[in-house]
């Protein structure tokens, strides 16, 4: 019974840090990138937009729309190795 418990508490961890780090990721992306850096970013181009400007409008939904496949699949792989995942 404890090692379960142990194995859910790991597995729990293990969670947490995913979404930490994929958070701030989006954090990185959408709020440094988008709001705080976007005068810098503005002096490179990307198909003739400002990089600042394609950040603020479209980058960031894109990196979160990718950010949710990555955390589907990185929590499809968490469950297969703690065998909690759904046959």
């Amino acid at each position: 019974m404890e090692n379960n418990k142990n194995r859910m508490q790991e597995y729990w961890q293990r969670n947490v840090r995913i979404l930490l780090i994929l958070l701030g990721l989006w954090f990185t992306v959408s709020y440094l990138f988008g709001i705080l850096l976007v005068d810098q970013l503005n002096t490179i181009q990307m198909g003739g937009f400002k990089l600042g400007f394609w950040f603020a409008q479209q980058g960031a939904i894109y990196f979160f729309v990718l950010i949710i496949f990555i955390y589907v699949w990185l929590m499809n792989k968490l469950d297969r190795e703690f065998d909690v995942h759904e046959d």
